[in-house]
Order: C-alpha cells, then structure tokens, then sequence
C-alpha cells in the first residue's frame, strides 16, 4: 500500500507542461515530455502533486514550500539561473530547509557536473576514463603531447550533448584549436578534449543510496548511420525526432556481451557510484572497443526520467514499471532524509 504524499515537483519554469497533451505533436511534446511523463505517474499513484517552475528565484521556491509543506521535493531541474552546474546549489539550499528531495544530493551533483574533476577522481581509483585536457576560457590552446589524435572535444560543463556535433571529433591541432574556440564563443563555457574511443556506447542505469539496483545494461545503436561517420551522441542524435527515425538511432538492451563483459560493466559502474558519491538515481556512460577495453566517460545524476527514455526503458526490462520506478525515487529520498535526521 502506497502511503500517499504531498510532492512538489521542481523544473525549469519554461518546462511546466500543460494539463493536457491532446492534439500535440511528438515534437511538440518533447521538450517537457520529462516532466509531463513524472507528473502523470505521481498522479496516478495517488499523490498529491504540485508543479512549480524555477529558473532564478529560490524565494518561489521557499514560498512554496512554506505554504504547501511538501512530504518531499521531486527535482527535475537540470540548471538554475542559466548555469548547467549550478542545480546542486538548489538541492543544497534543500538541505538547509530539512525538506526530502528525490535524487542525488549536492556533493554528487557537484564531482559529477565537472567532467575533468569526475575524471580526475575515477582515475585516481583506478578506473579507466579517456586521457583527456582542459582549455579554459581566454587562454590559448595547446595540447599535451601526451593527449593523441583523434579527440572529441566538449562542453566542460554542458550536459545534454549541448553542442556536441560530428565535427566535434577532431584529428589535428588545428581543428582542435578551432573546435575549443566554438565551444568558448558559441557555448560559453571551458572546453574538455578527449580521447575518442572508437566502439559501442552503453547507458547504465542505477537506483540506491547505500545498497544499489543496476539496471540491464542499455546500448545506443545506429542502424542506418554510414559506417564512415562517427557513431557519436551528438545533440541532433539526442533530441533531434525526425533524425532519429531517418538514421535508425535507438536505445536497446545490448547483446552478445561475453566472458564476464556485463559483470564487469555493472561492478565498474557500482564503484562510479560509490565513488563519485551519487544517491537516488544516476546513469553512467560508457564505451567498450573492440578488443572489450571499457573506458568510462561520465556519470549523469538525475538522468532523464521520461516513459520512453533509456533509465525506463531499462527499468521496465527488471520488472520495474515506471509507476513504480517513480515510487522508488521518492522512497530513496525519503529515506535518505530519515537517516540524515537521525
């Protein structure tokens, strides 16, 4: 028996999405498609449910909370003010409310943002990241003699693929140089260059705070992608319907992983976890060549949590409908809270 809750659902204000999706078109739907999917199921559970958008005032925030005296805070923002990186500070001021939230707490949120330092802890402990570089803003780029060709280069702090395209991956310093400067101009942001590893990409999804679920493991697969352009995450491949459907991009559960290949994936990834001190839910990222090397490439706190995204998708593969994976977020922070409090 679900004990029934208030719940306050955070977002970003130009998400809140209608009351009604009649008539609309999937592209319409897309960009609140999240929020309107979580809303929906917390419904339908029984909850009482109270959507708010955020984009730079916490006092809406604090209002809201005052007035409406939520059970627990379910969190969708993925940026405040502007700033990718700067959402932890929202749970952080969650905290100092003792107000329950749902997914992963400010620490794990702050080592995750930054994808130098995630990477700098992973390797530290051993686990196998891409050899990369940072070029901060207003300096001049120049590469480590140690960093080879091909890279791709990032957004330091963007999540989303924001900016990722297939010119991204670049093979000489030049394009390296002119690459970084798009990222700095067009994005405003530092940049990351990575070594690109050339192979299959998998999403792994996970749900704990102490003991952890790993979901099946998940693969995007490009099935009608040329086999001379690189099969990389770009945003178009991401976000874009009609490119999706055009070049056979999909999420699935990946096959034929063999010798211990998925064993080791699901124990690497547990450790990322730990590591990186995520709670709630988080998906990570991962590449496996060829010859089964598998380098990591980042880990997502409060990955995307809409009914046909790869974290449901893999979550309705363990037998966990999307009802009742968005019951088990909420029993994560709760109980989080109450160890916290005790």
């Amino acid at each position: 028996m679900i004990k029934k809750q208030r719940i306050l659902v955070i977002m970003h204000k130009d998400l809140v999405p209608p009351a009604s999706i009649d008539g609309m078109t999937p592209e319409q739907i897309a960009p609140f498609k999240t929020e309107y999917d979580v809303i929906t199921a917390l419904r339908s559970l029984g909850h009482e449910v109270h959507p708010l958008g955020i984009s730079s005032n916490l006092g809406a925030l604090r209002q809201a909370i005052m007035e409406g005296e939520p059970n627990i805070v379910f969190n969708l923002l993925e940026e405040f003010d502007g700033e990718a990186v700067m959402d932890y500070g929202v749970v952080g001021y969650l905290e100092l409310l003792r107000v329950p939230y749902t997914g992963c707490c400010p620490r794990g949120m702050l080592l995750a943002r930054d994808k130098a330092l995630s990477k700098q802890i992973l390797a530290y402990h051993r686990i196998p990241v891409p050899d990369f570089a940072v070029f901060p803003l207003g300096r001049t780029v120049r590469r480590p003699k140690r960093l080879r060709f091909p890279l791709i280069v990032k957004s330091l702090n963007e999540e989303a693929s924001l900016g990722i395209a297939q010119a991204s991956i670049v093979e000489d310093d030049e394009r390296l140089k002119d690459r970084v400067g798009f990222v700095h101009d067009r994005i405003g942001t530092d940049a990351i260059a990575e070594q690109y590893v050339e192979g299959r990409e998998f999403y792994v999804g996970i749900l704990g705070n102490q003991r952890l679920t790993v979901l099946p493991i998940w693969e995007l697969l490009f099935t009608k992608m040329p086999e001379d352009v690189p099969h990389i995450a770009t945003a178009k491949v991401k976000w874009d319907l009609k490119y999706q459907k055009r070049r056979g991009i999909r999420t699935a559960q990946a096959k034929d992983l063999v010798n211990g290949v998925a064993e080791r994936i699901r124990n690497i990834c547990k450790r990322i976890y730990r590591v990186l001190d995520l709670t709630g839910y988080a998906r990570i990222d991962l590449r496996m060549t060829g010859d089964g090397r598998i380098y990591v490439l980042e880990a997502n706190p409060n990955p995307q949590l809409a009914g046909d995204e790869d974290f449901a998708d893999a979550a309705k593969a363990a037998g966990i409908s999307y009802e009742q994976l968005c019951q088990r977020i909420i029993d994560l922070g709760l109980r989080r809270a109450r160890r916290r409090d005790e």
